[in-house]
């Protein structure tokens, strides 16, 4: 007498992508309802849109200024947090001292701090009577507030975390072994940080620096606090959106085009990371 034994479950990593049979209408419809919030508005740009006038208003020297503004601030902003944020990740990472957690929630208190807020500890710390920025102008004469530098500054502090966060998980994915092995050869720690542990967690430094320019990019709340909002020196895209809306909409709705083409970009670029393959 011959007995079957019963089929083996499927493996989890040889399981389909997609349930079969029809979805519960109970989650589909809140499901579309979800979709339909979330891309109404950008389809509200593209279609209230001055394209017809959409080249002469992108060429306007106000526009042309505050889209120059913000690309080299966002850019010099994701240098500053580049420099000094992957060595924070990677201490994060791979040193272990005390209240190494306290840090870490230190770390991404600006993911959840308003910017508002943000801006005004920013002026009690780097302002002319501030912690810091009371000292650097009576030692050296430099003022932060309400310049291009306090662009820069603002951006970098609301920017830094997302560098910090995607940076860290790649270290902690990565495997420890080749660092070992390196120090095993006679290489010191800053020689494997550079030839091993960088090559490897490379393509979070570059997720995370993508993900730190935009964010300085769209930086609002903390640069109109702390930087002001003067044209040609701190007034970038976001804090020009918000003036032209008082006194010219179609501007407004240019400007935020442009936004939206960057954060689409910005999305393609990190497809592979966020998204994955469809």
């Amino acid at each position: 007498m011959t007995v079957r034994a019963p089929d083996a479950a499927p493996r989890p990593d040889t399981a389909p992508d997609r349930l079969p049979g029809r979805p519960p209408l109970v989650l589909v419809l809140p499901a579309l309802a979800g979709l339909a919030f979330l891309v109404l508005p950008p389809a509200g740009l593209l279609v209230r849109a001055p394209w017809s006038t959409l080249g002469t208003r992108l060429l306007r020297p106000e526009v042309l200024d505050a889209l120059r503004l913000s690309l080299v601030t966002a850019t010099a902003a994701t240098v500053l947090c580049v420099l000094f944020g992957v060595p924070l990740a990677w201490t994060l990472a791979r040193v272990r001292f005390p209240g190494v957690r306290l840090v870490r929630a230190l770390v991404t208190v600006p993911l959840v701090l308003p910017p508002v807020v943000g801006g005004v500890a920013l002026l009690l710390a780097a302002g002319r009577r501030g912690i810091v920025g009371g000292p650097l102008e009576s030692a050296f004469g430099i003022t932060l507030p309400f310049t291009t530098a306090g662009v820069v500054l603002a951006q970098t502090f609301v920017a830094m975390p997302f560098l910090v966060i995607s940076v860290e998980g790649a270290l902690r994915g990565a495997d420890p072994r080749y660092e070992e092995a390196a120090a095993t050869l006679g290489a010191s720690r800053w020689t494997a940080f550079r030839r091993v542990t960088l090559p490897l967690v490379a393509p979070g430094v570059a997720a995370g620096s993508v993900l730190c320019w935009a964010r300085a990019l769209g930086e609002f709340g903390a640069t109109i606090t702390f930087a002001g909002n003067f044209p040609g020196e701190t007034q970038t895209m976001p804090l020009a959106v918000y003036l032209a809306l008082e006194t010219d909409p179609q501007a407004a709705i240019v400007l935020s085009l442009v936004m939206l083409a960057v954060s689409v970009v910005v999305l393609a670029a990190l497809r592979d990371r966020w998204t994955g393959p469809s």
